[in-house]
C-alpha cells in the first residue's frame, strides 16, 4: 500500500490568503504600473495539500530497467506496475498536518491490522518528511512505515549539478547525469555526493558557481536513508511519485489554475472535493447521499410530526 503527499499553490483572493502571505501581498510594491518586473508576482497563492493512497503489486526491477523507462521511447512489452484501488483528494482549507493524518486514517481503514507493507513516497521536502514521521510516531508506526524519496526529484538535482561542470546543452552532461543516476539506483548516493563535491573543489569553482553541485550533494547525504534504491527495486517498491504528480495536475492545475482565476477558500475547497470524488470513483455514491441529505433537509425535517398529503388512486386523502 502506497501513501503519497504533495503541495500545490492556488491563486487566491487577497482576503483568503494565509496571514503571512496576505501581509506580503499588501506590502508588495511593483516597479511598473502596467507590467510586472522580473521576480514580481501579480497573484499570490495559498498552498493546497494533495494526498493519494493506492495499492500496488510489487514488481522487482533493476537499475537498468528504470533508466530504460526514462527514455523518450521505451519497451512497451514490459508493462509498468499500475496503481489500483486508488483514492486521491486535496484540501486548501485544512492544514497539511490534518491531511497527513487523513492519509494515515485511510491507510488504517484499508489495513487495520498493519499486515501489509506501507510505503510513503515523498519528494524530499523536509517539512513534509517531518510531518509524515511525526504522524507515524504518534500512531506508534515508525518501524512499519517505509519512507522513499522520489527518484525523479533526485534526477533534477543531478541536472542542476551537471550545469556547474558543463556548458548549457553539452552532450557530455547527459552522460555524466546518467552515470550518477545509475549509481544512485545502485544505492550509492553517499558516494555520488562525495564525488560531486570533490569535483567542484578540484575545479576550484567559486561559491556562486557551485551552488547546484552543493545542493545536490546535500540532498543525497541528507536523504540517503530514504534513497536505498537498490533495496527498493529488489523488493518491487515504487521509487517515483507519478500518481501524486498526476493528481496535482488533474485536481488543481487543470481546473483551478486557469488564466485570471482568483479563488476564495470556500469555492476552491468545494471544487477540490467534487473533483476528488470524481477522480476516486466515489461520485455516484456521494450523489445518492447528497440527494438523501437534501430530501431530509428540505422535506423530512420540515414536515416531521405534521399530517402529510397522501396521493391515492382516484383522489387524495390526508
Amino acid at each position: 500500500m502506497v501513501l503519497s503527499l504533495d503541495g500545490k499553490g492556488i491563486v487566491m483572493r487577497r482576503e483568503d490568503l494565509r496571514e503571512a502571505t496576505r501581509k506580503a501581498a499588501e506590502n508588495a510594491q511593483h516597479k511598473l504600473d502596467r507590467r510586472l518586473s522580473k521576480g514580481e508576482k501579480r497573484g499570490r497563492r495559498r498552498m493546497a495539500t494533495v494526498a493519494a493512497v493506492y495499492d500496488l503489486t510489487p514488481q522487482a526491477r533493476r537499475p537498468e530497467d528504470v533508466l530504460a523507462e526514462l527514455r523518450p521511447v521505451r519497451d512497451v512489452s514490459k508493462p509498468r506496475p499500475r496503481a489500483g484501488n486508488k483514492r486521491v483528494w486535496a484540501s486548501v482549507e485544512k492544514s497539511a498536518e490534518a491531511v497527513t493524518s487523513e492519509v494515515f486514517e485511510e491507510a488504517r481503514r484499508r489495513d487495520p491490522g498493519c499486515r501489509r507493507r506501507w510505503v510513503v513516497l515523498v519528494d524530499g521536502d523536509r517539512h513534509q518528511i517531518a510531518r509524515v514521521r511525526a504522524e507515524a510516531k504518534r500512531r506508534g508506526m515508525s518501524r512499519e512505515v517505509t519512507l522513499v524519496v522520489d527518484f525523479i526529484h533526485v534526477l533534477e538535482y543531478l541536472w542542476d549539478a551537471a550545469w556547474c561542470f558543463f556548458a548549457e546543452g553539452d552532450k557530455e552532461a547527459e552522460r555524466w547525469v546518467t552515470e550518477r543516476a545509475f549509481a544512485v539506483l545502485q544505492g550509492r548516493s553517499s558516494d555520488v555526493a562525495a564525488g560531486i563535491r570533490r569535483s567542484a573543489t578540484l575545479r576550484d569553482l567559486p561559491p556562486d558557481k557551485r551552488v547546484g553541485a552543493d545542493d545536490c550533494a546535500d540532498c543525497l547525504i541528507a536523504k540517503r536513508s530514504m534513497l536505498r534504491c537498490d533495496l527498493y527495486l529488489r523488493q518491487g517498491l515504487p521509487i517515483a511519485t507519478g500518481v501524486i504528480e498526476g493528481a496535482c495536475r488533474h485536481l488543481i492545475v487543470d481546473r483551478l489554475d486557469i488564466t485570471g482565476a482568483r479563488w476564495s477558500v470556500r469555492g476552491a475547497e468545494a471544487i477540490l472535493r467534487l473533483r476528488s470524488l470524481r477522480s476516486s470513483g466515489d461520485f455516484d455514491d456521494y450523489w445518492r447521499f447528497h440527494l438523501e441529505a437534501e430530501h431530509a433537509r428540505n422535506h423530512t425535517s420540515r414536515y416531521a410530526g405534521k399530517p402529510t398529503l397522501r396521493v391515492i388512486a382516484g383522489g387524495a386523502s390526508s
